[in-house]
């Protein structure tokens, strides 16, 4: 039981660019998606100020399909993991969230993939 707390402990004391890299780890290696945990761990650790100073957490906006509307809802279905027509409506009522308090890191790279696709995209 020490131990379990000792690890606990050693997770809440984690720094923001720590939790970044443990979510990295978790989800090159084992595959898992850590966005719930990682800002669970990053609340606490941020001390106050340094946490205002820094975002952690992004929005994906959908502003407009583009000219390849198709390829859009296709791409959206895919990183949302919504059904096609939950897919279809987000992107029809542009300006829509894709995810919401997601890293960073994962954030650039959807929207990178969004627009090699066609849509406007901004990140908030």
């Amino acid at each position: 039981m020490a131990d379990l707390k000792e690890f606990a402990e050693q997770l809440v004391n984690l720094t923001v660019k720590e939790v970044n890299e443990l979510a990295t780890i978790l989800k090159d290696e084992y595959g898992i998606e850590p966005a719930a945990a990682a800002v669970a761990v990053a609340g606490p650790a941020g001390g106050g100020g340094d946490a205002a100073e820094e975002q952690t957490e992004f929005d994906v906006i959908l502003k407009a399909a583009g000219a390849s509307k198709l390829a859009v809802v296709k791409l959206v279905k895919e990183l949302t993991g919504a059904g096609l027509k939950d897919a279809k409506e987000l992107v029809d009522n542009a300006p829509s969230p894709i995810k919401e308090g997601i890293a960073k890191d994962e954030a650039e790279a959807i929207k990178s993939q969004l627009e090699e696709a066609g849509a406007e995209v901004e990140l908030k």
